[in-house]
Order: C-alpha cells, then sequence, then structure tokens
C-alpha cells in the first residue's frame, strides 16, 4: 500500500475476506441481494481504480464505505423493494430460517447490526469493531452482546437444542 492505494491483489484479498460479510451488511440497507451485492462491487471496483484510498483500517473503511454507496443507491430508487430474497443461506439450506435471520437482523437497530456482521460474517475482532465503528471498545462490546440476545430470542424457533439445553 503507497500511499493508501491498494494493489490488486490486496483489494482481490480484501474482497475474499471481507465480500460476503459486506453483501450481507448492504442487505440490511438496500433489503435485496442484487442491489446489496452491486454497491459492494461498486465500492471494490473504486478501490481497483484508486478512486478511493485507505488511510485506515480496511475493514473499518469497506464498512463505512459500503453503508454510503448503500444509502445512496437507497436514496436513487424511488421504489421500495421487497424481502424476497435472502441474503443468508442456512448451513441446513432451510430458506425459511435464513429469511428469518436476514428478518431479525433488519429489525435490529443499525448500530447493533452492523456490529453483529461485522463481528460474526468478516471475523472482526471486538477491538478492530471498535475502530471501525468509532466507538470505545465496551461500546462495541456492550452492542453485540444485546444484538445477539435480541437474535437468540426471535430465532429461537429455528434453532434445534438438545433436550436439557436452554441457550443457544
Amino acid at each position: 500500500m503507497d500511499n493508501g492505494k491498494l494493489s490488486a491483489e490486496h483489494v482481490r484479498q480484501l474482497y475474499e475476506r471481507h465480500g460476503p460479510a459486506l453483501v450481507a451488511y448492504a442487505c440490511g440497507y438496500t433489503r435485496d441481494t442484487a442491489n446489496a451485492e452491486d454497491v459492494v462491487q461498486s465500492v471494490f471496483q473504486r478501490l481497483l481504480r484508486g478512486d478511493l484510498v485507505l488511510r485506515e483500517s480496511p475493514a473499518g473503511y469497506l464498512y463505512r464505505a459500503v453503508r454510503n454507496a448503500a444509502l445512496n443507491a437507497q436514496r436513487d430508487s424511488a421504489r421500495e423493494t421487497s424481502v424476497d430474497e435472502s441474503c443468508f443461506v442456512h448451513k441446513s439450506g432451510n430458506r425459511e430460517a435464513a429469511l428469518a435471520v436476514q428478518k431479525a437482523l433488519a429489525e435490529l437497530p443499525e448500530e447493533q447490526r452492523e456490529v453483529v456482521i461485522m463481528r460474526t460474517w468478516s471475523g472482526m475482532t471486538l477491538d478492530e469493531v471498535a475502530a471501525a465503528i468509532n466507538a470505545p471498545l465496551n461500546t462495541a462490546a456492550s452492542r453485540y452482546r444485546y444484538a445477539l440476545e435480541k437474535l437468540r430470542e426471535k430465532l429461537r424457533p429455528y434453532t434445534k437444542r438438545p433436550p436439557g439445553r436452554e441457550s443457544l
């Protein structure tokens, strides 16, 4: 990285690591997988062209860039898109469960949703998440904890628990 400009290889590595999570994150704004994929692709294309220069944590920057691009796309779209396709694939292939995850995430406050996606799908540490959202570590951790509690409750019907186990 020279003065914040990334090589094509570095951009590819960032996409491999964060691309699917960024699409899921963008779905929280666009409510449509195809639009979310377009938003993420546009951010990575701008990185490849050198239109965007990273001066900080790449993951944190990518989440902010995708959020901004998704909000711009949402604002540019005159119509509402219904949630008819899931941005997620349930490990069992259960489409209903995948849609439930998407719906449950969409119902979370934005601050909690972004922390869960960064932590769960991008595998970022809480320190990295805190830096990305420009908040103290304790704030990021509490948003994550509260979000997981809400998700557990909303998704309880889709979890298989062995007899005698009460938590996820």
